[in-house]
């Protein structure tokens, strides 16, 4: 074998080993895509706007939530002992209803634009996330052993993502499938911020790498908010309890921003995305029910913090991506 064959082959061992490592956390970064998407359609509508600059938005989404797709599809493929290592493992087995939550959160956007699509696609993610709870909540209370410091916010992912079902349920009329996953949503929220907190407060504190994660805490009650209303169509004393617990979180994450802004990139960054987005969404909603101009500018102001973050976050993935500090070895 000459030299050339063996750094060709050489080359093409460490694209493998790149894929193999290729993290289930990059279908995070769908969420906050998707989530832009969501907030600038909201913006448009504040505005009197048409759906031009959201239509993009969903546009790049989808084409990159295809590519992932197809990686981790190929990832499976060849390295099926790697998916499975990141399905036992604590914390990076909440991802993958992240894949489901992408195909909802995406039938959502697209609701403006293609009606009957929407539906069929929300119809697809709202089955496989309710399959992945199952599944993720069946091995919570199996046969495997979890400990305190294995609990972060990130496991709001696989329950709670169900209260995202309900948004387009309640706009076509799946009234009582859209309550049968907001009941799940909100119960397992309950659940998990209790014992999150018990972990936050008793236990050790979260690993550097997983600090991003508590802007997570941020979104089941954002979201809730929009997925009651969207249901009950006005606002009433839990719809408040739910959109000003959001923003109660909101100002806790400010307080350890001093804290956040000292860790080093890593793909758990993408958490203080989508939770943005749904703080953003909820306050232009909650300023259009109660005609409220101070809440409209603050969902304005949200929404410029927002971009800066996608900004921000595309960056530093690109950067990570060429210098290679991604899908490496944990």
């Amino acid at each position: 074998m000459t030299q050339q064959d063996n750094h060709a082959t050489g080359a093409s061992e460490k694209q493998l080993s790149r894929l193999e490592h290729f993290p289930n956390a990059f279908f995070a970064m769908i969420m906050g895509l998707a989530g832009l998407t969501l907030a600038t359609e909201r913006l448009e509508k504040t505005l009197g706007a048409e759906h031009q600059v959201s239509l993009l938005l969903l546009i790049i989404t989808a084409l990159t939530f295809a590519v992932l797709l197809a990686i981790y599809a190929l990832k499976a493929i060849r390295h099926p002992a790697a998916v499975k290592w990141e399905w036992n493992h604590p914390v990076r087995m909440c991802f993958f209803p992240a894949i489901s939550i992408g195909f909802v959160l995406l039938a959502t956007a697209l609701g403006p634009f293609a009606p009957g699509l929407s539906v069929a696609l929300w119809g697809l993610g709202a089955a496989l996330h309710l399959a992945g709870t199952l599944a993720v909540t069946s091995a919570w209370i199996g046969h495997r052993t979890f400990e305190a410091p294995h609990l972060s916010p990130a496991w709001f992912i696989p329950a709670v993502g169900n209260i995202l079902v309900p948004i387009v349920a309640g706009r076509t009329g799946y009234t009582e499938l859209g309550w049968f996953f907001f009941a799940i949503g909100i119960v397992f929220w309950i659940v998990l911020l209790t014992l999150v907190f018990n972990r936050l407060i008793f236990h050790h504190p979260l690993p550097e790498r997983l600090l991003p994660t508590l802007m997570i805490l941020i979104a089941p009650p954002a979201v809730g908010f929009v997925a009651y209303i969207s249901m009950v169509g006005s606002l009433d004393p839990f719809a408040r309890i739910l959109y000003y617990s959001g923003i109660f979180f909101f100002l806790i994450i400010l307080l350890q921003l001093p804290k956040l802004s000292r860790i080093p990139f890593a793909m758990s960054w993408w958490a203080y995305s989508f939770p943005m987005a749904a703080l953003t969404i909820s306050t232009f909603l909650y300023a259009e029910k109660t005609l409220s101009a101070p809440l409209r500018i603050a969902g304005m102001v949200l929404f410029g913090l927002l971009v800066l973050v996608i900004i921000g976050l595309l960056f530093r993935t690109a950067k990570a991506i060429a210098n290679r500090q991604v899908c490496k070895p944990e």
